[in-house]
């Protein structure tokens, strides 16, 4: 368990604290670019990392992220005109450029230099792959974007959706394997899978025997249950700093997908899911996503679903005393919405010094260790962390396979566990429904 002040210190994201300084080192999903459809098109309210920013296409294309408040009186350039390059305050007319430059300040005299000496607050963007990233951090020149082949490769696609509790507490969702067969599946049984699959031995022994291993990027971790004869069936999961999850429903070395658990404050999440390629057995990304409620303009009001912790997340409890539908063991009829379940209703951020943890929460115990290093080393010797200068950390993958028993499954899976390389003898039918 972690020491309250260790807790503080890994979770709290807004401007000036560790955490958050160690996070704006990095590349950060912003938001879709289907958010901004086209050019000149309506300004949108992004909070990020508790900073209240406002996005905006211009009418070249180029994406802007920048400061709210007018750096005139303090107006919100939310309310702006997004016009002929720029956006305009419409309290005085001030005009800035994606870059934040003052390109007009028409109630200044025509003679006046003043708007040479006044910038807003905005931060850099690169669109790839369906998202908008911006680099929030110190340098004048920022880093490579990472290397998500789910981000990447032609056809990559993006969603997004926002959930109402810290981003740890969702992210360690992600690396907790043994939890699916309880509140995804505990209705389910194995000799209804089809044989053979990954489906069916994950059901046929839910407790799993952890090994998790640091990586260049961040942690791993193999899951071993008992397979076929003389073999054992592993599922492969990891984590890359500082907020990537690639989980592992699917087949190792095939799936293609990744998600972000980025920070919008304390207790917002908005989790990106980035796929190419197959989808077949691609696990999360190919959820069903319960119905979505229509944007609003306010902080929260961008890609929300109806299920909710104000409604319960529109728990059925006869669904769940039948064990029938969707929901079946849970009365929750989404996948995603039986984890946000879970991680909302422990509170904005539990306090994880109270926590109980065992052997099969081994990934969640490196993942923080990692995290609290990291952040450690940043703030006390100013380490820039993993990731921020080698994008190569992040060409990995995650899956289930079968290995002969005995085999160290480090070795094993070393060539499968790359992104970016082709396996065409691996079938995707053989991770199963599940």
């Amino acid at each position: 368990m972690l020491k309250r002040e260790e807790n503080e210190l890994i979770t709290r994201v807004g401007p000036g604290t560790p955490m958050g300084g160690l996070m704006r080192e990095y590349w950060v999903p912003a938001l879709l670019s289907a958010e901004l459809p086209a050019p000149d098109s309506d300004p949108v309210r992004v909070l990020l990392l508790g900073e209240q920013l406002i996005a905006f296409r211009d009418t070249n294309g180029k994406v802007g992220l920048i400061q709210n408040n007018c750096p005139h009186r303090g107006a919100s350039l939310f309310f702006g005109r997004n016009e002929e390059g720029g956006l305009r305050c419409v309290y005085h007319g001030w005009k800035f450029a994606v870059d934040g430059t003052c390109v007009d300040m028409p109630n200044e005299p025509a003679e006046s230099d003043f708007k040479q000496k006044v910038k807003a607050v905005a931060y850099p963007c690169q669109e790839r792959g369906g998202i908008v990233w911006t680099y929030m951090g110190p340098r004048h020149t920022p880093p490579p974007l990472p290397n998500l082949e789910a981000n990447m490769l032609e056809g990559a696609t993006a969603t997004a959706f926002q959930l109402e509790s810290n981003w740890l507490q969702i992210l360690e969702g992600d690396i907790d394997t043994t939890h699916v067969g309880f509140l995804h599946y505990g209705g389910l049984r194995p000799e209804d899978q089809p044989p053979g699959t990954f489906s069916e031995y994950q059901l046929r022994q839910k407790p799993a025997h952890f090994e998790v291993i640091d990586t260049p990027g961040g942690v791993a971790y193999g899951a071993r249950r008992p397979g076929p004869p003389g073999e054992h069936y592993w599922r492969i999961a990891q984590f890359a700093m500082p907020f990537y999850t690639f989980t592992p429903p699917g087949v190792l070395g095939v799936k293609k997908n990744n998600g972000a658990r980025v920070p919008m404050d304390d207790y917002h999440t908005m989790t990106y899911f980035m796929n190419a390629g197959n989808r077949q057995g691609a696990g999360v990304v190919n959820a069903v996503f319960p119905e979505r409620i229509p944007d609003s303009t306010d902080w929260y009001g961008r890609n929300r679903f109806k299920p909710s912790l104000a409604n319960d997340f529109q728990v059925d409890r006869e669904m769940q005393r039948t064990n029938t539908g969707g929901g079946g063991f849970t009365g929750i009829a989404s996948l995603l919405m039986q984890d946000a379940a879970m991680t909302s209703s422990m509170g904005p951020i539990f306090d994880r010094s109270t926590e109980h943890l065992g052997s099969a929460d081994a990934m969640v115990i490196q993942v923080r260790r990692r995290l609290l290093n990291a952040v450690k080393a940043y703030q006390e010797r100013g380490i820039t962390p993993s990731g921020v200068d080698n994008p190569e950390v992040y060409q990995v993958r995650s899956g289930g396979v079968f290995l002969p028993t005995g085999a160290d499954w480090v070795q094993a899976t070393h060539e499968l566990r790359k992104a970016f390389v082709e396996h065409p003898e691996l079938d995707p039918t053989l991770n199963g429904p599940l």
